[in-house]
């Protein structure tokens, strides 16, 4: 019985201490907070889209987008958006994707198509857009790249 009190003395103390308001001076140094700061010289990251979903692509581009227009980082980003798998699609020269590409490209993104891909979907290079590079394996453009240092994002 007196384990049984014990453990509901925690219980509800604790529950009392969640319950407790946050104060207004953690409240204000929160919403003073303006984002880490950048403080390298350079930051590196890889996109990976490994999806033909339209809402995934879209929020792939966004995200690239986004990254490039964040102030912070101005002059200091190298990025690379590789596709594989399902990515594949969006690289065909039958996709709705062009603009956006080449779009990207002209903001300095370097495109990648993983070839491997290719074989397994019994596509040739020819059937990519001109302008996307190739490299043997995605994943291990992300591992190689993963080791440099790079950050990798999955949208």
């Amino acid at each position: 019985m007196k384990k049984i009190m014990l453990i509901a003395a925690i219980v509800s103390g604790s529950y009392a201490i969640q319950a407790q308001e946050v104060s207004l001076e953690t409240l204000t140094k929160n919403a003073a907070f303006t984002g880490a700061v950048a403080t390298k010289s350079t930051y590196k990251a890889i996109y990976q889209l490994d999806s033909n979903n339209p809402d995934v692509v879209k929020k792939a581009f966004r995200n690239i987008r986004n990254v490039l227009g964040d102030p912070r980082l101005k002059g200091k980003l190298e990025i690379e958006l590789i596709t594989f798998s399902g990515g594949t699609e969006v690289m065909l020269k039958t996709s709705v994707y062009e603009k956006d590409i080449k779009d990207l490209i002209g903001k300095g993104v370097q495109v990648s198509q993983c070839t491997n891909s290719l074989a397994e979907r019994n596509l040739t290079k020819d059937q990519i857009y001109p302008f996307v590079a190739f490299v043997p394996s995605g994943n291990g453009e992300l591992v190689i790249r993963a080791s440099e240092g790079w950050v990798i994002v999955k949208p």
